[in-house]
């Protein structure tokens, strides 16, 4: 592919953060495989936001199922009766071992985020992306009260540690190589023209709403593993799938350019790595000989401050929506 040059500088950040989490004591590898995980999420984002230039809030929903998918399947068969008392008769003797609850959470992503894409993709603007945030509340709602398909308000526990820092590194790569591929072909390269001109678009014969129910369905199914990967690295509930997660995902993407491959992973990584530095630091950590404890609240105030200087800067994100270019290296 005459563009494959584009995806070295991705794949390069992806493994230079895995390679630098092995070398870090154990408590702060955490925060590399949060960051890897939160990775996949913004390229999730990506391949539908950067892609259509449409404004989803509803992405979370599908890293939720995904969560949910790979959790209850993958929680012993002998622990679910006290941990989910009321789930479905069927789902109590249900399981699935660690890759194939990974490829089914990416499974329940895309078949969700396609049958909510149906009605949903033929909205744009700002009533697209109130409608995606009414999927977030509808499906938070449901996880949150239905315990037939799962814990409910209680954590998912006795989930198998799977995800260590490759796992989380290739779900992170994987993501990257299909955003890639969906971008350089003729599908992506159709949804782009609706972004630049819809109406020049629709008059060349692309249909915008089928363009974007497929990079919809896609994105859902990359959440949907990055859902996966998340409920295998720690006990995940349905609070800490919400508002917060929703918001920072959509902020890596914007600061690090919401128009590129390149960006998305700059910006998960960038303002990814600086909240996990800051919110360590408030718990005390040791850098260069010094021990740095900063008050309880300063990773928050940090991330807002640098966000919103980077986009008064360069309103474009870090990268100016572009991808790795040959020339760089030249220059």
């Amino acid at each position: 592919m005459k563009k494959l040059h584009e995806l070295i500088a991705p794949v390069a950040l992806v493994l230079g953060t895995a390679l630098l989490g092995l070398v870090v004591s154990s408590a702060l590898q955490t925060y590399f495989l949060d960051t890897l995980i939160k990775v996949a999420i913004v390229v999730a984002l990506y391949v539908f936001i950067g892609n259509s230039g449409v404004l989803s809030f509803g992405h979370i929903s599908f890293v939720a199922l995904g969560v949910w998918t790979a959790g209850v399947l993958t929680v012993p068969t002998a622990e679910r009766a006290a941990i989910m008392p009321g789930l479905a008769g069927f789902l109590r003797h249900a399981t699935a071992g660690n890759v194939p609850s990974l490829l089914l959470a990416a499974v329940a992503g895309l078949v969700f985020a396609f049958v909510a894409g149906l009605p949903l993709m033929r909205l744009s603007g700002l009533a697209a992306g109130i409608a995606t945030f009414g999927v977030l509340e509808i499906v938070n709602n449901v996880l949150r009260y239905y315990d037939k398909i799962g814990p409910g308000l209680n954590a998912f526990s006795s989930v198998p540690e799977t995800t260590g820092i490759w796992q989380a590194a290739i779900g992170a790569l994987a993501c990257v190589v299909v955003a890639f591929a969906y971008q350089r072909s003729r599908f992506g390269r159709q949804l782009r023209a609706t972004r630049e001109d819809p109406a020049a678009a629709s008059a060349a014969g692309i249909s915008i709403y089928r363009q974007r129910l497929l990079a919809f369905a896609v994105s859902g199914a990359l959440a949907g593993l990055a859902g996966g990967l998340y409920v295998h690295l720690l006990p995940v509930e349905i609070d800490s799938l919400y508002l917060d997660v929703t918001f920072i995902t959509l902020a890596m993407l914007v600061v690090g350019g919401s128009n590129s491959l390149l960006g998305a992973v700059v910006g998960a990584l960038a303002i990814g790595g600086l909240d996990s530095f800051l919110s360590a630091s408030e718990n005390g950590v040791d850098l260069l000989g010094w021990h740095l404890n900063l008050p309880t609240g300063t990773a928050e105030l940090t991330v807002g401050v640098v966000m919103a200087v980077i986009l008064i800067v360069r309103p474009s994100g870090i990268t100016g929506g572009r991808e790795f270019s040959l020339a760089w290296v030249r220059r």
